[in-house]
């Protein structure tokens, strides 16, 4: 809880020094990779009732140091619904117990996303998926745990793997017209997908198609068989 108003009718030893947390940056994003960034959020926003999510806005967890800042790809904050917001402060918010990175020629230096992962260790989230459309296949999904106060790389096999956060999966599969998006499932083949508002539409209207062909195909069936026996 804030006392921020109470505060400023007390005398105090100097004035404040205000500190400025930049709420946007201009970072160049390709086409595919903004593609499935927003696939991802959009699949994330399905949970909008029991978590807040956030997409390439910055995240802070020092009130004191602006610079102590990230930006995931995706990230989620369970417990709370969904807001609209410009910046994430853990002092204000808590920590985002899930983060999700979709890796870009910046981040595949390896020293760049080490310095990224020692961040995700501060920042405090329970899980770190990063995920690397360029990579080859078996080797573009990554996941780190936090583990008694550690954050430790979990193995993943066929670039399938629990997100114990919403106690779902993680899946690598063609979507959004590239060879390889990262989606969630409700089942670990990835078969049930977690689909998004345009999709569960489209399986909606598709079913009913279906329904109203094979009706239509019985009652033609009936109507041959009565005319064949009224001949």
């Amino acid at each position: 809880m804030q006392h921020a108003a109470p505060a400023r009718r007390l005398r105090h030893v100097r004035a404040p020094s205000p500190l400025h947390f930049p709420e946007e940056a201009v970072v160049p994003e390709t086409k595919r990779h903004l593609d499935l960034r927003t696939l991802l959020y959009i699949v994330l926003k399905t949970f909008a009732d029991r978590a807040a999510i956030g997409s390439d806005q910055f995240v802070y967890w020092s009130a004191s140091d602006p610079s102590r800042c990230l930006s995931p790809d995706a990230f989620v904050r369970l417990g709370t619904p969904d807001t609209s917001f410009s910046s994430w402060k853990t002092w204000e918010r808590g920590a985002p117990e899930l983060a999700v990175e979709i890796v870009s020629e910046h981040d595949a230096d390896p020293r760049t996303w080490a310095d990224k992962l020692r961040k995700y260790h501060e920042l405090g989230v329970l899980e770190l998926v990063a995920f690397d459309p360029d990579a080859a296949p078996g080797g573009r999904l990554r996941v780190w745990d936090r583990i008694d106060g550690d954050l430790v790389e979990r193995v993943v096999e066929g670039e399938r793997s629990p997100c114990t956060v919403l106690e779902l999966h993680w899946v690598v599969v063609p979507a959004a017209g590239h060879p390889a998006a990262l989606r969630l499932a409700r089942s670990p083949d990835g078969a049930e997908l977690v689909l998004t508002p345009e999709e569960a539409e489209r399986r909606r209207a598709e079913a009913e198609q279906a329904a109203r062909a094979t009706a239509e195909r019985r009652i033609a069936e009936l109507e041959a068989e009565l005319r064949r026996r009224g001949g």
